[in-house]
């Protein structure tokens, strides 16, 4: 049985879940509104400020598929209720991060800078405290779009074995290399 599947999702004060046809699943809260479609072999049911998922069968397909269901509500309802963030951390000499609008200007090592065009769904905005790595803050109610968009952000310049220079998320561990062995 799945752990996850079969847990309960509690509904916050002032977030209204619908299920509509085909398991097109509406979450309505303090920070927006975000829509789903779940696969419509899954049972919701939505009583006493909770949301079960139920599978139809003992089917492998439906067994993968539950906590998936499961997964995908629960992003929806602290979405709408909290929001997600992320922070990247520049880690580097002469690293910088500015946005303008919804275009985000890095200068990471390269010969020019690189701008990137935000999506509107997720806010951005940058941090430099001195003595700190300068920080770019992303948030958004859509977890999927904010995951995106972090990684698309990291790939400019991923963190490097050897020195860990590059762009990180906040807290990540960056395994480092010896290097050469000097004669």
């Amino acid at each position: 049985m799945s752990r996850i599947g079969t847990t309960p999702i509690n509904l916050p004060d002032k977030v209204e879940v619908e299920v509509g046809k085909n398991n097109y699943v509406t979450a309505k809260g303090p920070k927006g509104e975000l829509a789903k479609s779940l696969h419509p072999d899954m049972n919701i049911d939505i009583a006493d400020g909770q949301v079960h998922v139920a599978r139809p069968s003992e089917s492998k397909h439906h067994k993968s598929l539950h906590g998936l269901t499961r997964s995908l509500l629960y992003n929806l309802v602290v979405g709408v209720s909290e929001g997600y963030e992320r922070r990247l951390e520049l880690v580097g000499v002469g690293y910088r991060a500015s946005v303008d609008g919804q275009n985000l200007e890095l200068i990471v090592g390269y010969s020019h800078p690189v701008l990137i065009q935000i999506p509107s769904e997720v806010s951005v905005s940058t941090e430099q405290k001195k003595g700190e790595n300068p920080t770019v803050i992303l948030g958004s109610i859509d977890k999927e779009m904010i995951g995106h968009v972090t990684a698309k952000i990291r790939s400019i310049r991923p963190p490097e074995p050897y020195k860990g220079k590059g762009i990180r998320i906040v807290g990540e561990y960056i395994r480092t290399k010896a290097g050469k062995a000097g004669g």
